[in-house]
């Protein structure tokens, strides 16, 4: 894990390094949080993103929604969702998070989205369910937009729960179909099901099933829950 960790902070600094004077650079010049950071006082960002597909490279994000989480706490004034002008159609996508064209053509400027999320971000941990489609989506804006990589400490829900119905005595080694997925996990504890692909909506539904892991995980475990214990990268 030392080596994952001194592996992630080198990154984090040859790319500060690299980048120019601007947002990325200052987001790449805070450190990360220490990897001994009791989950009670753990800083996050919980983060969705919307796009025409899944390919980070040849697909274009059309919307983001985050909230910051501050130890046990889902702070709801830095709440945030913003929708991103592209010069892309929607096409079929448009059935999955009901963007139009229009909306895409009323919405901000993506290098402006990327400087405010990446200021949002600084300093924190990315926390998402199947985190590494967003953390994909911000390395090829990072490098369209600035030419440097993007780097992040992150926490992934469904990895979180993957641990959740696998360890434990009495765990299936593997959990049942379509138990990993957000809506399925968020079941398990009675949270309330939204409206799905909806960027904000996605966040906050990531943000409360991560409280809800990390408490029953705290639960099991015989000493304070770290980041070091519950992160993806």
């Amino acid at each position: 894990m030392f080596g994952i960790r001194r592996s992630t902070e080198r990154r984090r600094e040859d790319a500060a390094t690299a980048a120019p004077p601007g947002p990325l650079r200052d987001y790449l010049s805070a450190p990360f949080p220490d990897l001994a950071t009791p989950v009670t006082e753990l800083s996050l960002l919980a983060l969705d993103v919307e796009s025409t597909g899944l390919d980070v490279e040849e697909d274009r994000v059309l919307a983001v929604g985050w909230v910051p989480v501050d130890g046990l706490s889902i702070d709801l004034s830095g709440a945030r969702r913003r929708v991103l002008a592209t010069r892309r159609d929607v096409g079929q996508s448009a059935t999955v998070h009901g963007l139009t064209d229009d909306a895409i053509a009323a919405g901000d400027l993506p290098v402006a989205v990327l400087t405010e999320l990446l200021g949002a971000l600084s300093g924190r941990v990315l926390l998402a369910h199947h985190a590494s489609i967003e953390v994909g989506f911000l390395d090829a804006a990072c490098r369209r937009v600035h030419g440097v990589p993007f780097v992040a400490t992150s926490v992934d829900t469904l990895h979180l729960q993957r641990r959740v119905l696998t360890e434990g005595l009495g765990a299936q080694p593997d959990p049942l179909p379509g138990a990993l997925r957000l809506w399925a996990a968020r079941e398990r504890y009675g949270l309330p099901r939204y409206r799905a692909h909806e960027p904000l909506t996605d966040a906050l539904a990531c943000a409360e099933l991560y409280l809800a892991q990390v408490a029953e995980l705290s639960q099991r475990s015989s000493k304070p829950l770290t980041l070091k214990a519950i992160r993806a990268t």
